[in-house]
This record gives structure tokens, sequence and C-alpha cells, in this order.
């Protein structure tokens, strides 16, 4: 054997092979018999014997015929080759052969793997038709032409059970066969096919040129490489012109791409020719000896390219719909070869009929689809062409395309000289639209080229792998019969196609019903092509055919599958290689690991998920302090900076994960081909797991819409799932990306040193992948943030390894997402940047392509920088409030950094194209700021007419026009007070810089070509685009790689820095505030009720401590107390602010700025808590202290009473007559009356509170001189005629204003007048406060009311009107006088309470029940169970239910239907709006309008009466607050019985276990422990009887009441605390008074959903007095001017409103309907408004005359985002 010769003479032949060592290495390699990578590895050996040694240890393993071919070619080499180094002779069959010409064994009987088992079956057939082989049959034979069996008797796996029936056919068509093959050319049959000896296939590459790939592949990087030719629109003129004119076509999509025709100069010749006019005309054939076919063209290429390049090249052809190589015809090798590799990038999309009502889809990798396979072969030579049918097959009627080459396109006739064996694929997607779609289901049709006697492997494998098999037949010969009999166990089923018109039918026939029994044949099995008719028809009965097997639901496959067939067969796989399966190893255990897409990123992607987003928050922060609140600047940095390290800290101690480590490994370690290998299986290994996950969520999504329609949280959850479901190499990059620039801050830190770092070779590893063509991250997208230092690195390692020379032109592409942006850079370099579904581009990608040095010197660079954009205007990033200024941000980064910008336009949408160019624009203004003027050029997509640049040219100049438009409203929105065009910020020729590109497809995808037109267009620009570079690149300066980097570093920091202009406002943004602000209202009532509840709970127990207590430190106990509760208050509302931020909510970056704002509110409330609940403690604690001195001074009376009563019970006892009861009550009387005759007078004094207020005020009105005084005395004097109400008179004004401004006092006046309600209001409001103490009134009230009435008649409001002291003294008069008599009436009611006489005589009564028992000897336990409950536990609990029962309607109403309205302050507006359009009351409109905070309360009032107009509703609050409370009695009277033994320490056990929550009167108290001998355990059980029959009683009482009444006693006022929560800052629009809507208590912008015209607000025109009708929220974008009391009438301009109003941020209407409303309102009520200000009627447009109400209601819903 050939293996043990080389093992045993292995010295010897190392002698012979060291003579020419590198001849023997290329021999090898060119003979497939070492690969690429296995070649390169010998040849970088010094040692030419360690180079040969190695070698044939290679060859050794190969196997024996390996060997045995190794060994012919040495000895072919070396004549002088000793004869023990020959290659073994052949052995022939046991019989032996004479025959030196037999042909020897096939490959597969050689191989041990296809050894039979029993080998006297072998049989011998022709390999490869080789002149030297020889060959046996099994009983030996001497005929020179006999022919071998098929391959098929060699296999295992397809030997007959009857070895003897087996028929021996020629396998490859061997020369001496002229039987089978013809040996001239016939123009009837199909193609000349010529058989290829031994050096054909060599022969015809060095005929191409491409004798050197036969050692050295193609690559991707020289297909992409830019050189002069490339950017030529050249013919090809000779062969070796064809495979670059194919490959350049096909990168570019140009279905033109297989064409070989070449172009001569014969028309020329013939022209200069020889002059005979007379034969000018001559009949000449056509010479097709200069051409060649495109199979062998393309088959060429395959052999002379990489795998990857292979891959490439299929994708391509894919994308044109070009049929694909599935199988090589042995060409280097003496085998087959299956292209599963090359077609592992290939996805496909597809809808088929099942999923066609649903409108779902398929996407999937060719590879791994099974579906049906149907095959079409022919059988010897035939004239119809079944390349050509097959096109008319897989045709739409309205798109015919050629899928396969066929005689009839370009040079398809020329015969085929190495293609012959090619086994083509093409599919078959459906689109979903079951009227035009040939088939249901997708289906592989593949074609066989070449007769099947000659490719019998071929053949072999398709009928193993295909549901049918079509075999073409015009003649069948008897030797042709017996094989086709050999096909009775054929796997698949057989279909004859016959053409009857060549002219042997009948005996194909006769052949055919001979074969129908044997092969189970029926009449659907047979079509004939008759000779009349046509093809159309023919097609349509081919298709039937073809759709009954793909509806029988026969076998299906796919490539993978056919790839294990084909490897049983003996057929080698492009995928089986060394290197191939090495990177599918380290891909998989990588991906195997991944089943949940989201989770994988999450727990082995951790570093680039939240810690990076919120590094990249902080340095964005550090720019722009947007949250810095109070804190002073450069503690807010510190803050910052401490924060964005500790962030880096955490990535820096997580550790490498499975995945990431492997990944490092697999680009570390393995040689350069196996990591290319590795990084592309990766690629498609992650792309599988990503669309099998987003189809799986897709489904449950569209599942979810179906079913749970609002279940809005589950579909938002898959939502979110959906847009990360994402998952490429790029996720793994960017991983080690961030370990990188966490290690690189530890290290500038100084917590870590440089040697310990890890990571410091992963850029030099990342520039590497840059230089082999894959795309580099530059802008992360999800964290919208670059990674700067591992950016600057990797591209500093790049310009390293380049030596210094990477000059370098910029060009990038904007524009909106899924326009086909990727698409169009892929088009036009080759490129491979993501297309695919559900991998939308995120970010910016930039990718390296090398020039060419012949072009480097002319286009001023030696590289092109690509850099691919994610979509702008993109719909998941529409949902946050900030991705107007994302898309600012990426567009001026990536513009800032191009030397061209390509601005890719979809005609369909002119708004989203008009947002574009905004954006764009605003860019290149700033570029021109710092003296960067880039080329753009504006490409329209989806434009196809031919006269479409013509015909745009209006278009054009209206694009321009409307360019420099924006150019100059970017430049003021700048600042830039200049004149600048367009044109002055950039490059631009309207003629030259626009370009209309037909779509993408002809056709309707899936089984749409790419359009030609797009192709060509395309390739147009890339020239224009180079020839650009080349004109400029003598005035431009080329910027290499470090001042690219420092670019990347200026720009991304003046982008941080920037507060870009352009935002929007949107529904999104109301929606996500109002949620906000109904979340805040929520915790901030939490909040107050806890306080309100505190501060119920502080105020009983003050007034059950004694006054000693309270001499003590109760109220600094108490502040305590206060602080520590306020404080864990306010920590738990940031903690919710703060919470709901970081709860992940979609909504929640829309309002991400407001933070602030409620934080500062919380802090504010915290403080107006602390000063209310401290107030409360102070007067609670002032009023107990006056309370107790009458309280010790009644004690001692009541000592001197229940003595006296003693006394008087004892002498009435020792009487000899027992006394009757009116003779008891009689000697009662008496002593009572004696007593307090006794007791000294009251030491209370009934005071005069209107003397002791007008004295206030005349003490205060001395500084303002005699007339003040003097008219304060004329007011007192006529107090009696004065009336309630204030009236307004025109002395109030200054009239010197009034005469110097025309008419202007009316408006005013009503100014005036709003402006003293407010005030009056005001003060009643702490009148109110003041009273409800219920203690006595302090001449300290007086004093604050004046203060309060002085300070807000200083402020703006009062000032700017110009007021007399006749305002001032009335308005004072007014207020203190009501005051005073509401204060009168307090003190009088506190004189009552507290006046000692009388409130001893109130417990007369019960002192005399007592008494009554006691003398008749009464068990009284009973009794006095029942006066505790009456006596002392009701009122108790009457004054407890009072102050509870405010807090819990407020809750109640709260949690009611009616929350959602008083949820946030814009909710608020649009309910009241629209009940006041329903009801079309004009006094409201105008209380609402002027009087809005009386109206608020009056209509929060009015509400809650309306919401417990059923009383019952009332009384189970009453219920619940009274039950909990009497639980509570019943607990603590069961504790203290038990605990005590008298009934003084059970009492005094019963009021300290309850002083928080009931106070008890002492009084009381004394008068039922007054001589009680009662046991406390009967005592404790009568109150527990009673106690319940109590709450009945008060709730009974409760009952009685009305609403209104109860709403009066109670304490706390639910309806001040509903109006806190619904008006907040009450300040209105300057201009129109609409309310502010702002959340919180503390913002610092107002600002309203929605402004009124301003004539709503008294505003009016000082000449004419007719009403204003403008509106603020368009007069603030306008050129208009105002005047008024605040710019002191003089004009001011409305843009610059903010001057005199900074605190107000009036918007645009987001639409031109949003004022509807007060437009409806105001032209229904004008002479009303007109008649009520005491002015004009305003001449309103006519439009707002014609708006209905129900438009007027939906432009509130619009407007406050309320549609219902």
């Amino acid at each position: 054997m050939a293996f043990e010769t080389i093992r045993r003479e292995r010295e010897k032949l190392l002698v012979f092979l060291d003579r020419a060592p590198d001849l023997i290495l290329d021999d090898a390699a060119s003979q497939g018999f070492i690969s690429e990578t296995e070649y390169n590895d010998l040849d970088k050996l010094q040692s030419s014997k360690e180079k040969m040694r190695k070698l044939l240890v290679k060859i050794q393993r190969k196997g024996e015929e390996t060997c045995q071919q190794f060994l012919e070619g040495v000895r072919s080499l070396f004549p002088d080759l000793p004869p023990a180094l020959w290659p073994p002779a052949s052995t022939c069959s046991p019989s032996g052969c004479s025959d030196q010409k037999c042909n020897p064994p096939p490959a597969e009987a050689a191989s041990e793997k296809n050894e039979p088992e029993n080998p006297d079956l072998v049989v011998s057939f022709p390999l490869n038709g080789s002149k030297s082989s020889e060959a046996c049959s099994p009983t030996g034979c001497s005929d020179q032409n006999c022919n071998p069996p098929p391959a098929e008797a060699a296999s295992e796996k397809n030997e007959p059970e009857n070895p003897d029936l087996v028929a021996s056919f020629p396998l490859n068509g061997n020369k001496n066969s002229e039987k089978n093959v013809p040996t001239t050319e016939e123009p009837e049959v199909e193609i000349m096919e010529v058989d290829h000896p031994d050096g054909t296939v060599k022969s015809f590459l060095r005929k191409l040129g491409l004798s050197k790939q036969s050692r050295r592949k193609l690559t991707m990087g020289e297909i992409l490489e830019i050189d002069s030719e490339s950017l030529k629109t050249m013919v090809p003129q000779t062969l070796e012109d064809l495979p670059w004119h194919f490959l350049r076509k096909l990168m570019a999509l140009n279905g033109t791409a297989r064409n070989t025709s070449l172009v001569s100069k014969v028309e020329e010749a013939l022209d200069q020719g020889d002059n005979k006019e007379d034969e000018l005309f001559t009949l000449s054939e056509m010479n097709t000896g200069v051409s060649v076919n495109p199979l062998d063209v393309l088959c060429a290429i395959l052999l002379s390219s990489d795998s990857f390049l292979q891959q490439e090249i299929l994708l391509k052809m894919s994308m044109c719909q070009f049929a694909l190589p599935l199988i090589l015809p042995p060409l280097e090798t003496p085998k087959c070869t299956f292209m599963l590799w090359a077609m592992r990038d290939i996805v496909r999309k597809w809808r088929p009929h099942s999923l066609a009502e649903s409108r779902s889809f398929r996407e999937e990798n060719v590879v791994l689809i099974s579906m049906p396979t149907i095959s079409f072969v022919r059988m010897g030579t035939c004239t119809l062409s079944k390349s050509k049918l097959l096109n008319e097959v897989l045709s739409s009627p309205q798109h015919h395309h050629d899928f396969f080459v066929h005689r009839d396109v370009d040079c398809g006739n020329v015969a085929r000289e190495i293609s012959n064996g090619l086994v083509e694929v093409s599919w078959y997607f459906p689109g979903g639209r079951e009227n035009s779609a040939l088939f249901p289901e997708p289906v592989a049709i593949t074609n066989l080229r070449g007769d099947i006697e000659s490719h019998w492997m071929q053949f072999s494998l398709l009928t193993e792998v295909s549901s049918a098999v079509f075999i073409f037949v015009e003649n069948i010969s008897e030797s042709e019969y017996n094989m086709l009999s050999t096909l009775q166990k054929l796997a698949s089923k057989c279909y004859f196609v016959l053409n009857t018109e060549g002219g042997k039918s009948k005996e194909a026939l006769g052949f055919l019903n001979k074969l129908a029994p044997v092969l189970n044949l029926n009449r659907s099995q047979l079509l004939m092509k008759e000779k009349k008719q046509n093809i159309t028809e023919f097609v349509k009965k081919l298709r039937s055919a073809m759709s009954n097997i793909v509806c029988s639901h026969q076998k299906v496959v796919n490539m993978e599958e056919m790839a294990s067939v084909s490897r049983e067969l003996g057929i080698e796989i492009d995928e089986d290689a060394h290197d191939c399966q090495n990177g599918t190893l380290h891909a998989k255990e990588i991906v195997e690991e991944i089943e949940d897409v989201a989770n994988y990123k999450k727990e082995m992607l951790k570093l680039q998920g939240d810690l990076w987003r919120n590094v990249a928050k902080v340095e964005k922060e550090l720019c722009r302090m947007k949250g810095q609140a109070d804190i002073p600047t450069e503690d807010y940095k510190s803050q910052l900076r401490e924060k964005r390290i500790q962030l880096r800290i955490q990535q820096n101690q997580c550790d490498l994960t499975n995945g990431i480590t492997k990944f490092i490994n697999g680009i570390q370690h393995l040689c350069p081909v196996e990591k290319h290998f590795f990084l592309k299986w990766m690629k498609f290994r992650l792309d599988h797991v990503a669309r099998a996950n987003l189809l799986r969520l897709r489904e449950e999504y569209k599942e979810k819409c179906r079913t749970t329609r609002d279940n809005t949280w589950q579909l938002k959850q898959l939502d979110e799932l959906i847009s990360i479901s994402s998952l490429g190499v790029e996720h793994f990059m960017r991983e080690l990306g961030q370990f990188y620039e966490a290690e690189y801050m530890m290290v500038n830190e100084g917590k870590m040193s440089q040697s310990q770092r890890q990571f410091v070779q992963l850029p030099r590893i990342a520039a590497d992948l840059m230089l082999e063509g894959f795309p580099i991250e530059l802008i992360d997208g999800d964290a919208s943030n670059i990674p700067l230092q591992w950016v600057t690195d990797v591209l500093n390692e790049l310009h390293v390894k380049l030596g210094g020379k990477s000059r370098m032109q910029v060009l990038t592409v904007l524009g909106v997402q899924s326009t086909g942006k990727s698409t169009l850079l892929n088009t036009m370099f080759g490129l491979q940047f993501a297309v695919s579904s559900g991998r939308c581009t995120r970010g910016a990608f930039m990718t390296l392509l090398r020039v060419t040095e012949n072009l480097q010197q002319e286009i001023g660079c030696d590289f092109v920088l690509v850099i691919d954009t994610e979509g702008l205007k993109a719909p998941e990033l529409a949902k946050l409030e900030d991705s107007y200024e994302h898309d600012n941000e990426l567009a001026t980064l990536v513009i800032g950094l191009s030397d061209i910008t390509i601005v890719n336009l979809a005609m369909e949408n002119a708004t989203e194209m008009k947002d574009i160019l905004q954006i764009v624009v605003h860019a290149f203004l700033r570029m021109e700021d710092i003296g960067h003027k880039p080329k753009c050029q504006f490409v329209h997509q989806n434009v196809s007419d031919v006269s479409a640049h013509d015909q745009n040219m209006r278009d054009r100049k209206h694009l321009l026009e409307q360019l420099n438009e924006m150019t100059k409203a970017a430049a003021r929105m700048e600042k830039q007070y200049r004149e600048v065009s367009f044109s002055d910020i950039m490059d631009y020729d309207p003629e030259k810089d626009n370009w209309y590109i037909p779509g993408l497809w002809h056709g309707v995808p899936p089984m749409a070509p790419v359009n030609l037109g797009y192709s060509e267009s395309v390739s147009e620009l890339k020239r224009y685009l180079f020839d650009f570079m080349r004109i400029s690149s003598q005035n431009r300066f080329s910027k290499d790689i470090p001042h690219f980097v420092e670019w990347v570093k200026s720009l991304w920091n003046a982008v941080k820095h920037e507060n870009f202009i352009f935002s929007f406002r949107n529904s999104l943004v109301a929606d996500a505030y109002n949620q906000l602000s109904v979340k805040y209202s929520e915790w901030e009532w939490d909040f107050r009720k806890e306080i309100y509840l505190w501060v119920s709970k502080a105020d009983t127990s003050i007034q059950n401590h004694s006054l000693e207590e309270l001499e003590a430190d109760v109220l600094d106990k108490l502040k305590l107390e206060a602080s520590h509760r306020l404080d864990a208050g306010e920590q738990k509302l940031l903690q919710c602010i703060q919470s709901y931020f970081e709860s992940g909510g979609e909504s929640l970056p829309l309002i991400e700025k407001y933070k602030e704002d409620f934080i500062r509110s919380a802090k504010l409330l915290r403080n107006h808590l602390e000063n209310y609940s401290v107030t409360k403690c102070q007067e609670t604690i002032l009023i107990r202290k006056g309370q107790g001195k009458i309280d010790n001074l009644q004690a001692k009376y009541l000592s001197i009473i229940e003595r006296k009563v003693k006394k008087l019970l004892e002498e009435c006892k020792e009487r000899e007559c027992n006394l009757n009861s009116e003779e008891l009550k009689w000697e009662f009387e008496k002593t009572w009356k004696e007593i307090l005759e006794e007791l000294p007078a009251t030491t209370l004094t009934h005071r005069k509170i209107h003397a002791e207020v007008f004295y206030q005020l005349r003490k205060d009105l001395e500084s303002r001189g005699s007339l003040a005084n003097q008219i304060f005395q004329e007011l007192i004097n006529s107090s009696g005629h004065s009336g309630t109400h204030f009236i307004m008179k025109r002395e109030y004004i200054e009239m010197s204003i009034v005469r110097r401004v025309k008419g202007i006092f009316k408006d005013y006046l009503g100014e005036l007048e709003i402006a003293t309600m407010s005030l009056t209001e005001m003060c009643r409001n702490y009148v109110s406060k003041k009273v409800s103490l219920k203690g006595d009134y302090d001449e300290t009230y007086c004093r604050e009311l004046l203060r309060i009435i002085n300070q807000e008649l200083q402020e703006k409001d009062f000032q700017r009107l110009h007021i007399t002291i006749c305002f001032v003294v009335d308005v004072k008069y007014h207020i203190l006088k009501e005051a005073a008599d509401c204060f009168q009436k307090m003190h009088d009611a506190f004189y009552r309470a507290n006046n000692l006489h009388q409130r001893l005589e109130n417990l007369k009564h019960n002192y005399f029940s007592i008494f009554q028992d006691l003398y008749y000897e009464k068990d009284a336990c009973q009794k006095r169970a029942r006066d505790f409950c009456d006596v002392c536990l009701k009122p108790a609990l009457v004054e407890y239910l009072n102050k509870r029962l405010g807090i819990d309607i407020v809750d109640d109403f709260l949690s009611s239907g009616q929350s959602i309205h008083y949820g946030s302050r814009s909710f608020f507006q649009f309910t009241v709006q629209k009940k006041l359009l329903e009801d079309e009351n004009f006094g409201d409109y105008v209380k609402y309008i002027n009087q809005y905070e009386q109206f608020v309360k009056f209509w929060i009032e009015a509400n809650l009466l309306d919401h417990f107009g059923q009383r019952q509703d009332l009384a189970v609050l009453e219920r619940e607050i009274l039950s909990a409370v009497i639980k509570k009695i019943k607990e603590a009277v069961e504790s203290c019985a038990k605990e005590t033994v008298t009934l003084p320490e059970f009492l005094e056990c019963f009021c300290h276990e309850m002083s928080e929550e009931l106070v008890i009167s002492k009084d009381s108290l004394d008068v039922i422990l007054f001589n009680n001998t009662a046991k406390v355990g009967p005592f404790s059980a009568d109150v527990l009887d009673f106690i319940s029959e109590v709450m009945e009683i008060i709730l009974a009482e409760q009952f009685e009441m009305n609403v209104d009444t109860i709403l009066q006693n109670i304490s706390f006022k639910p309806q001040d605390e509903i109006f806190k929560r619904v008006f907040g800052c009450g300040k209105q629009c300057p201009f129109c008074k609409v309310p502010c809507e702002a959340g919180g208590g503390s913002h610092q912008e107002h600002f309203a959903s929605v402004h009124r015209p301003q004539g709503l607000g008294r505003y009016r025109c000082a000449d004419t007095e007719k009403l204003v009708y403008s509106l603020c929220s368009s007069d603030v974008t306008s050129n208009g001017n105002f005047r008024n009391w605040d710019t002191n009438q003089q004009w001011h301009p409305y843009k610059e409103y903010r001057q005199y109003y900074p605190d107000w941020r009036i918007q645009p209407d987001v639409s031109i309907t949003a004022s509807d409303y007060w437009k409806f309102v105001f032209n229904k009520y004008n002479q009303q408004f007109a008649k009520e200000y005491k002015a004009l009627p305003a001449d309103l447009p006519e439009d707002w005359k014609r708006i209905t109400k129900q438009q007027a209601l939906g432009s509130i819903q619009e407007a406050f985002n309320m549609n219902e």
C-alpha cells in the first residue's frame, strides 16, 4: 500500500523531496492534499527537511488514496525515483484483468468508511475518466470500452440486493465512450458538455487569470478594497476581466453580474475593413470561442475564493435571486463538494399560507429550513431546456426572472468546460398571498447540470434527499433503460418529462411502459411536452404536478440533513474543514448556554446593563447638572464623580462570566482563520437564537393583544423583552469594552497598579478585528454613550498596526429607521452591516475599508471609514421625552466626524423628512461654528421614474428654500443673529447633491430580486463620491486616526455639555407627568395623614396632661417626637419618588427632569407639616394652660362642695324621720346655694372685642397721616349703615394713572376687586383657624391680621394697581370688622364655657343624683357605670369622632370613583372645564376665571356634599371610627379591671390607657368617684355592657344632622385638604389667568396644558375698549408685543416674556385645535363677558364661531390627554 511505502521508505523519500521542497509543497496544496492553513503553517518552517517531514505526516493522515496520488506525483517529478518508492500497482478483482485501459475502482471502494461488508461484491467504476487508471469488473473484462456500474453499487448504503443485476454505466463521460456523450456540438442540445481531463481545470483558471489563486485564495478584504478599477464602469474585454467583473457587479447586487460576453472591436473592424461596398452586410456565424459559460466562471471563482468570500458570493447571489451552487463538481479534488458553509449566511423571510390570515411571518437561515426538495435532471440529450423551464415555473406572471442560467441568456449557449456535474439550488418562498403564490410552503428546486449517466454520484444524492425527481428525456436506449431499472427502490418519486419534439418519443414511451411496473409509475408521473403545446400550458402542467408533491406532505429535509446524506455518499462537505470545525466548537460552547436572551444578557453581560447605563447618565449629568438642585456646584460635581468611580468599581469587581471567558479565548488564542470562523459561527448561532426568541415573543405578544387587551402591564413587559431580544457579537465586544474601561479607571484612580491589569491586550484584539473587516461599535445605542477610552485605545492600536499610515475619509449615513441606510452602505461597498429582522442598527458602527496604493494619492487617504448609524425617530425611542435630543446628539456627532454625510430620505413621509432635515440642519450649523463643513448628499429612495431628476427640479428648489429657512431658524435658536443660508454651513449643490434611487426590490419579496436600477444608481453615487474626494483632496486636510480620535473626544464632550434647543411636547410627556402627580398626591396625603393623626393624638395627650407636666419639657418632647416622625415621613416620601423613577417604567425618562421639583416639594411639605404640628401643639398647650388654672380652682371648689354635701348627707340620715324626694331635693338646693354664695366671684372678664380691634387698627393707621385717620373715623361713625360686601369705588385707584391711560381703570378696577377678594379670603381663613381652636381671643390675633394685610398690600398684585389711601383704610376696616364679629363670638363662647359658677352649676344635677342614691342607700354601681358612659365617655367619643371624621372623609373621597378627578391638577382642570361646558352657566365661568380659589373651594364642598348625599355613606365612616375606638376602650377596661383593686385606681388606669385617644373630663370623673363604693369588677362589667349602647346613641344623634352641619362641626376640614391637593401654588398665567398645573408644592416653573384668550382675563384694547382675543400660547411664538403695569405700559416682545415672568413656561399649543374650548366659550359668552368686564365685545374671528360644543370638548380631551 502507498501508506506503507511512505512509512517504510520515509528517509529515502525525504532525500528526493528535499531537492525541490517548495515545488512539492505548492503541488500538494494545488492538488488539495493539504488545506490553505496547513500550507501556510508548513511554508513558515525554515528547515526544508522538517517541512517535508511534516508534509508526509499530513499526507498519511489523509488516507490511502491521497498517499497513492501523492506518490504518483512525486514519481512524475523525479524520473530517477527508485522503484521501491513508486506507488504500488493497482490491484484488480480476484479473476484479474489484462486490459491496460480498464478503469480503477472508485474512491468510495478504496476508503475504509465505505468498504462493503462482502468484498466479493465490490464493483469498480471510473472516478474521473483518468487515462492512466486501470479497473476490472468482478468477472474480468477485455473490452476497451466497457462501462462500470453506477457509483451506488460501490457504496454500502446503496448496495443492491442482487449484485448480478447491477448494470454498468459511465460515471464521468469517458472520452472513449462515443455512445453516451456527443463529440460534436449539436444546436438542439441544451448546452455542449466538454469533458475536462487532468489539467483542464488548471488551464481554465489560467485562462481566466486565476492560476495564482489556486494556492492563495481570494479574500473578502481584497474584494472590498477600493481601487480605481472598481470605480469605473468598464465592461470586460478579455477573459481575465470576467472574474472581477462578476465579483464587482455581484457585490453591488447588480443583476447583470452573470453576463460573460466580451466587448470586441469587430464592429470597428467591419467599418474600416475590406471596403467591399457591395458586401457590407454578410452572413456570419457568431464566434463563441472567445467567451465562456457563466457557470464555468462561477465555479472558477468559487474554486479561487476562500470560505468567507464564498459565503459572501452566495449571499449576494441569493439577494439577486440567482440559483446557488449546491454541489460543486470534482474540480481540485477527486470528490464533489457540498456547499453547506457557503450558504450559512443566507436568511430568508416568508409567509406560508397557514399564516396568511394572522399576517405573521417566518424568518430563518436557509440551511435550517426543512422543506420539500424537487430535483430536475436530464438523461441523454434534450432540446427542451429544463433550466429555462424552471425559470418560467418560479417566475410570477408579472415579473419574469432568470433564476437559472440557460442557453438563451448571455453566453449561456457556450459549451461548459468545468461546470458539468454542478448541482444548483433555488428556492420558492411564498409571500402569503394565496391568489398569487405558486406554492403554499417553501420549496427547494435543484438542477443538475449534465447527464445523470455522467454524474451518477450527484444524481444519487438528489434521489436520496428529494421528494420527487423530474427526469427530462427525449430518447431512451436499452442501456439507459437498464440503468433506470435499478431505481426500483428509489427514496424519491420519479417523474418523467418527455419531449415529443425529439423524434424518438415512441421508442421512449415503449421503454417507459416497460419501466412503469418496475418503478410503480402512474399516469401522473409522465408529463409530455407535445409539439403543438406552448410553453405556458406546459408550465401550468408542471406547476400542478409540483404543487401536488408539495401538498402531499412528503419528506422534508434541510441543508444540514442533505449534508449528512452527502457525507455518507462520499461527497465532501465544505464545513468539515478543520478550521471551520474548530471555530464552530468554540462558538457552540458559548451559544449552547443561551436559552433566554434577556436573562443571558442580564446574567452573562452584566457590565453593559444598568451599571453602564448609570455610568452614561452620570457622565452626562457631570456636564449638564440638571439634578443639582440646591447643592453647590463643586460639591455636586464631586458627588457625581464619586458615583461614577463607585459604578466603575462595581464593574471592575464583576468576575468574567463563563461566556465572556470563552469569547476572549476564541478571539485571542485561535489562529486568524479559525478566529474568523469562530466569529462567523457566533453570528450565525446568536442570530438563530435571537430569531427564535423574537418569534416566540412576537407570537406571545400577538396572542396577548388578542386575548388580554386590558392587561397593559403584560404587554409592556413583552414589549420590553422584544426590544432587548437582539444578541450579537457586538454585545460581547461591548462587554469587553466595559471591562477595559472599568480597569482603566481603576488604574487612573490609583486603585490598581499597571502590573495588575488583565485586559490591556483587548484593544489590540479589537484593532485586529477591525483590520479584518469587522464593524466596531462607536456609539452604544442602548446607553446612548461612547466608551471613550475603549474607542480611543482601539483606534490608537489600529494606528500602530498600520505603521502610522492611517489617513482616512469618513463617510456616514443618517436617516429614519428602517429606510435602508445599512442596505445602501452594504450595496455601495459590499459591507455586512446587520439588516435582518429584529437587528436594526443601534448607536453607530464603523468599518474600515482599505484603499489601494494606486488610488491613495488621488483621493488623499489610505482608508475610508464608513459609519452606519441607528435610525432617527426610532419607534422604541419615541416614548422617551429626550428622544429628539438623542437624535440631535447622534446627528451632531456623526456629522461632525464625517467628511461626507449621506442623508437618506424616504419619499413616502414628508413630515418625517422635514423632521430629519431639521435635525441635520441644526447639526451642520453647529459644525459651521467650529469650522467644519462636510459634504452632504441627499438620497431620495423609492423614486423609480427615469425622469425623476428633471421632474423634481421644483422639488429641489423647494427643498433648498426649506433648508435655508431651517438654517435661519436654527441660527436664531443658537443665538446667531446673522444672515445665514444652508450653503453657508456646508458644501451643497442642489443639482449634484440630490440622488433619486429606485426601490430595492424588483417586485414583491420574498421572491423579488434586487432592482437593477437600485444597484446602478448606488454605484453611480459611489463613483460621484470618490470623484468628489479626488477633486477636493488638494484643498482638504486629511485626518488620520489620532486626529479622528481627537475629533471624537471634542465632539462628544461638546454634545454632552450642550442643551439642545429643539425639543418636543407630546401626549406621552403629559401623561407621564400626570401619572407622577397622581402618585405624588397619594404619597403626600399618606404623609399628611400620618402627621394629622399624630397631631390629633398629641392634642389629646396635651389635654390629658396636668399643669405641672405642661410646665416641664412636654413641648420639647413633642417637638422631638414630631421631628422623628417628620424625618421618617420625609424619607419615605423621598424613597417613594426615588423608587418610582427606578421602577423601570417606560414613561419615566419622559419626566426625569421633573424629579428635582418633586424632591423639593417633598422637603417643602416636611417643613410645612413641621410648622403645622409644632404650632398646633403650642396652641393646644397654651389653651390647656389657660384651662388648667380654671380646672385647679374648680377642683378646689369641688372639694368644698363634696365636703358640705357629705355633711348634709350625714345630717339628713341622723334625722328620725326619712325625707321624701321633694324634701331631700329642697335640702340639697338650699345647701348648694349656700355653697356657691360662699365661693369667690369668677376671675374671667367679659371683653369688648370690637373696641380692642379698632384700637389696634387706629394705631396701625397713625403712620398713614391725618387723612387715613379721618377716613377711619367716618367709617366708625357710619358703621351701622355699612354692609357685609366690600364695594369697589373709583377713588380706590390713582386718578393720575387713569388719566394717563385712557379707559384702563375699568379693567384694573376689576383686577383690584379680584385681588381684594383674595386678600379677604386669606384673612377669613386665618380667623377661621383661630376660632376653631375654641380658646379665648388674644390681641396678637389682630396684630397678625394687620401684618398679613400690610404684607399683601405691598405685593405686586396691589402695587401695580396704584391703590389709594382710601382703599387701604376701607379694606382694613372691612376685614377687621368682620374678624371682630367672629372673635367676639369666640370670646363669648369661651367665657360661657369657662365661667366657674356656670361650670359648677352644670355639675349640680350629677351631685344631686349621687346624693339621692346615697341617702336611700341604693346599689348605685350600675347607675354610676351608666353615668360614666354618658357623662365621661360619650363627650370624649364625640370629640374623638369630630377629630377623626375629617381625615377619614378625605381618605374615602380620594379612594372613590372621583379620585381620578383630584389625582392631579391637570385632571382636575379637565373635570371642571368639562362640567362647566355641560352646565353652560356663565356665572360659573366668571367665578372660575376671576375667583378661582373661591370657585375651587365651592366646587369641592359641593362635590363632598354630593358624594355623601346618601347619609348612610357617612354613617358607615362614623361607625368604623367609633367601632375602632370602642374596641380599644373595651380592651382598656378589661386590662385595667385585672390590674387594679379600687375604683379610683381603675379609672386612673383607664384614663392613662386612653390618654392618646380620648379627653375625659376631670370634673365628670370627680362626680363619678364621689362617695362611690362600687367594686371594680361589677363596675367594669357594667361599662362594657353600656358602651355599645352609647355608640349607637352617638350614631343616631349624628344621623340626625345633615352633612353640611357635620362638615362645619368637625375640626379637620376635608374640603380644605382636598383644596390643597388640587389648587397647587395658585399662580395664574400673567396674560390669560389660567391656573398653574405643575405638581408638587415647590416647582421652579409654572405651566398649564392649555391657555385661553386674554380677554377672559380682563385684557382689552386701550384704544377701542374691546376685549382682546389673542392667545398667549400663540403670542409667545409670534413677533407680537404686549404692555401692562408690569412693563410700566411700555411695549415688550412676547417672545421675551420671561424677562418679566421668568417663572412661567408658556408653551405653544400641542395642535391648532388645542384652544378650541376657550374659543367656543369666548364666542358663546362674548357679550356677557364684555358686560361683566365693562368693556366692548371682542371682534372674534369667523372660524371661532364655527366651533361646536363637541369640538370644544374634544379639544380639552386632547390638551389634557384625556381621550375617552
